[in-house]
């Protein structure tokens, strides 16, 4: 349930509990949602649901039918596939950017994170992976400097992350990614700006790859 009585702020709330739910899977492509029924999941009136909702109708999240039934559209493969090429392009781009202007602080968690990865490749969680993986692309894309492009890949990142687990999941691809990052991640030390952006742009082309071998993907 939601609680806010402020009406701009519940629609907000409303709206990214409803995003999440859809980029996370937790709501799949298909599904029909109600207003009744969110309103009473949600516990919120119709109007900031509404409102939320109309939002995620120009996101492209969802359909809305006549009789005000909402159904999930979701992040399908041809949009899967644009997103993947946009990030080969731009994380290469940040990584570059970072190479030259990037802190020791933010090294050495760089360094602790790939450490800690290989922890948990040993233990097998693609969950902590995951949130290491994103935690790694989101200390380079702050270290860019370019808030442009910090605010882009973030939310580029947040759009696929039900997948990004998914492609952790198959067979071999938590080593392979591991070693990327390791490779990413000396390249960047090095203050080497033209190889960390030629392997950034590798490491996410090969993750596309990976995933589009994930034949229940739908389009």
């Amino acid at each position: 349930m939601i609680v806010d009585k402020n009406s701009k702020s519940l629609e907000e709330n409303v709206f990214l509990t409803l995003e999440d739910e859809i980029l996370s899977g937790k709501l799949k492509r298909g599904e029909i949602l109600t207003e009744t029924t969110l309103s009473s999941r949600l516990g919120v009136s119709r109007t900031p649901l509404r409102g939320a909702l109309h939002r995620l109708f120009e996101e492209g999240l969802i359909d809305i039918t006549p009789n005000r039934s909402a159904v999930v559209v979701g992040i399908g493969r041809e949009e899967l596939v644009d997103i993947y090429k946009m990030r080969i392009r731009l994380e290469g781009l940040a990584s570059a950017e970072a190479a030259g202007r990037i802190s020791d602080a933010d090294k050495k968690r760089l360094s602790e994170i790939v450490e800690l990865c290989d922890f948990y490749i040993g233990k097998r969680d693609a969950e902590k992976l995951k949130e290491l993986d994103s935690e790694f692309h989101g200390i380079i894309y702050r270290a860019s400097g370019n808030r442009l492009l910090n605010k882009t890949l973030s939310e580029l990142h947040r759009n696929i992350h039900f997948y990004r687990k998914r492609s952790l999941a198959v067979a071999d691809r938590l080593e392979r990614s591991a070693e990327e990052h390791k490779q990413i991640l000396s390249a960047i030390e090095r203050g080497d700006a033209k190889l960390a952006d030629r392997l950034t742009s590798a490491h996410v082309e090969a993750a596309l790859n990976n995933l589009l071998t994930v034949s229940d993907i739908e389009n």
